[in-house]
């Protein structure tokens, strides 16, 4: 770690945040860093998922923005936009490369996911899913807001990851469309995968429109060594599947400063079921493999559906209002099996009941904020407003009826403050504010599966009622320079479905049930940035602390439980970019640690280690970018280096490994031709999840995508 803090405190002279410019439609401004190079001017970013109209420098934040073609080419080399984000940022965890996010984190925290401010989450029961809910065609940006905040409520205790819809871009009718096709090194049969996206808007005066529809089939992927790689059949898979995506956006400007706006999306993602799991050995350092054959049962899927509507009155007696409603819904299937978990002998006593779970939420949700200056101090911008947030969520057994955890309310209501003073024209900024959080759970009286002892457990509404805080100062002395200091508190449940599920005693009462306590995450964080001429730099130093925090357990089964333990986190995250004297051509850099320490033994001292389940490897990003009229390429570098985790099975102690992608980009008037390979070098490694969970599970030593090609070509017309 001390080598890693030297080369992170040395790189402070050469490191550099995202940043964007340009002016966006509807709901606000901002676009990626490759737009700013591109138009070389000052770079602003305002950003939606800080719920501001002031711009990202004058908040106590770090932000970064990948966006417009930036966005759609790092997509088309990593396969999806989660896989976008962990491959680009390195705060985020590596990611499982399966449909499961479980155990992904961002800044050793879970991120909440959200489409333009609709969280995706489903905090009663947590499917893991939120990655996969919308095609990334019909996404402009992705907002990553970092550290512990209730900006966007219950769930940011890693941090935010807003994902902006498009919508239309000019006057008249605009199309767009995506044809593209996948294949891994060798080009075998199986390993063949293609999509193809259209969008249509229209534009004319005060009314615009946006549809679009998106189709995508994956094969099987093939690791470094030209093996399929094993499925995941429980969890669920992103190869060998299928999904569609349907989306709209509407928009009717309501007088010269109002607009409301309508989105609609309805994603889903099903696997084919065409292979079968094939045990690895993890001592001998095999990996799981698949090979063609018919999983029982369902298939397991993800589908969502999102439907929202947002006012936005940008002058209202001189302030800016944003009013939101929306209604959301998903349904998660998992794989099945013969588990003991699911049997029960009073329906099969030979001990090999099949079962699977399915996993239904539904939100509905609204907020109103109204900012504005304050009257007679007009350099004190105030925001006021509300969220609420009810959802109700069932993980029920698809082949029995039973339920695995019962169907549960859960309401949040949450009034909150805010305030960013101006000092010393601009060069000082203080900021400061509290949001008041009042939940309340209602589970009804239920009996756990017979696993667990048949246990009746007495049902009630507790609640939780919690003032979070937050403060920060941001002092820009010159043009260029920006320091930073902040304070925040994030807020979540934990999986509130684990823990109900997984009560084996009896004479349990859920409004005395200790485990259903929130997770307060308190989030401190100093931070430095330089961003003048050719050479941008960045660096942050942060510490988060829960009392109670929210740590996944695996079970022998592999099926996770949840533990209350106390957790403390810290970690340096560096940055930059250089923009070289060689025409068009851009080096930099990032590099992320995090340090992770909890206390299983409940002895008072944090003692152990986080393992890979609960916090990602330390991290160095290294790229280089080179743009010549129609011709641009990227080329960059992941290396994961290695960690032991103190107090934990040493056998789950991550070995490090190094990635290469490259991608090159040629413009034929209207047409732009993609090419995109990931993992440049063909190289063979298990992935960090895999490699520090389950030491004796050989059915889930999954191997990371070998040399994968993708060959796409996008038309604006």
């Amino acid at each position: 770690m001390n080598h890693l803090l030297f080369l992170g405190v040395a790189s402070l002279l050469v490191a550099a945040p995202a940043w964007a410019s340009d002016d966006k439609e509807d709901l606000g401004e901002a676009t990626d860093t490759a737009s700013a190079e591109r138009k070389s001017e000052p770079a602003v970013i305002i950003v939606t998922g800080a719920r501001s109209i002031l711009p990202a420098t004058a908040l106590p934040l770090t932000v970064d923005v990948l966006g417009d073609e930036q966005l759609e080419d790092q997509v088309l080399v990593s396969g999806s936009v989660i896989d976008a984000i962990s491959a680009t940022m390195p705060s985020f965890s590596p990611t499982r490369e399966k449909l499961s996010g479980s155990g992904e984190s961002l800044r050793g925290r879970s991120p909440l996911f959200a489409i333009d401010g609709v969280p995706q989450s489903t905090p009663i029961r947590d499917g893991a899913r939120d990655g996969y809910t919308i095609d990334p065609f019909f996404i402009d940006r992705v907002e990553v807001i970092y550290g512990s905040n209730a900006l966007q409520g219950i769930g940011a205790t890693g941090g935010v990851v807003n994902q902006v819809t498009v919508g239309a871009p000019a006057d008249g009718w605009n199309f767009r469309t995506l044809v593209q096709g996948s294949a891994d090194d060798g080009f075998k049969g199986g390993g063949f995968g293609g999509k193809t996206a259209g969008l249509a808007s229209w534009r004319d005066g005060d009314f615009s429109a946006t549809a679009g529809l998106a189709f995508e089939r994956r094969g099987v992927f093939r690791d470094g060594d030209g093996r399929r790689i094993g499925v995941d059949g429980t969890q669920g898979e992103i190869q060998d599947s299928d999904s569609w995506s349907a989306f709209g956006r509407f928009g009717w400007q309501v007088g010269d400063s109002a607009r409301l706006e309508v989105v609609a999306n309805r994603f889903s993602l099903e696997g084919n079921n065409h292979y079968t799991v094939v045990a690895g050995n993890r001592a001998a350092g095999i990996p799981t493999s698949s090979e063609l054959g018919e999983t029982p049962g369902a298939p397991p899927s993800n589908r969502a559906e999102l439907l929202s509507a947002s006012f936005n009155d940008k002058d209202l007696a001189g302030g800016n209002l944003v009013a939101q409603a929306f209604f959301s819904r998903t349904r998660d299937v998992f794989g099945g099996g013969t588990f003991a978990t699911f049997q029960d002998p009073a329906i099969d006593p030979t001990g090999k009941l099949f079962d699977q779970s399915v996993n239904n939420s539904r939100k509905v949700g609204g907020k109103l904020s109204y900012e504005r200056a304050l009257p007679g101090i007009e350099d004190l911008l105030v925001t006021a407003g509300i969220d609420a947030l009810f959802d109700r969520t069932v993980q029920s057994l698809l082949m029995t009826g039973r339920d695995w955890v019962p169907q549960s309310d859960f309401r949040s209501l949450a009034p909150f403050l805010q305030g960013n003073l101006k000092l010393l024209d601009g060069k000082l900024r203080l900021s400061g504010g509290l949001r008041r959080e009042n939940v309340r759970l209602e589970v009804p009286d239920f009996t756990t599966l017979s696993f667990y002892g048949s246990r009746h457990v007495q049902g009630g509404s507790p609640s939780f009622k919690r003032t979070l805080v937050n403060g920060g100062v941001v002092l820009e002395p010159v043009d260029g320079l920006r320091a930073y200091g902040s304070y925040a508190e994030g807020y979540t449940i934990a999986d509130v479905g684990r823990i109900l599920r997984g009560i084996n005693t009896d004479g349990v009462r859920v409004d005395a049930f200790l485990s259903l306590e929130p997770v307060v995450s308190n989030n401190r964080e100093l931070g430095v940035e330089w961003r003048r001429g050719e050479l941008k730099a960045s660096a942050s130093y942060w510490w988060s602390d829960s009392d109670l925090g929210s740590i996944l357990i695996r079970g022998a089964d592999g099926i996770f439980s949840v533990a209350r333990q106390p957790v403390s986190l810290q970690g340096l995250d560096v940055n930059v970019d250089w923009k070289t004297p060689l025409d068009g051509l851009r080096v930099g850099g990032a590099l992320a640690t995090v340090k992770g320490k909890t206390d299983p033994d409940g002895d008072g001292k944090l003692n152990a280690d986080l393992d890979g389940a609960n916090i990602a490897p330390n991290r160095l990003n290294l790229y280089a970018t080179l743009e010549r009229g129609a011709f641009d390429a990227r080329v960059s570098m992941r290396n994961y280096f290695e960690r032991s985790f103190k107090g934990q099975d040493p056998r789950n102690d991550f070995g490090g490994y190094t990635l290469f992608d490259a991608f090159l980009g040629y413009r034929i008037g209207s047409n732009r031709v993609l090419l995109g390979i990931q993992n440049l070098t063909d190289k063979q490694y298990i992935t960090y999840y895999s490699d520090t969970q389950g030491p004796t599970d050989n059915l889930r030593y999954f191997a990371g995508r070998g040399r994968t090609f993708t060959l796409g070509l996008t038309r604006n017309f």
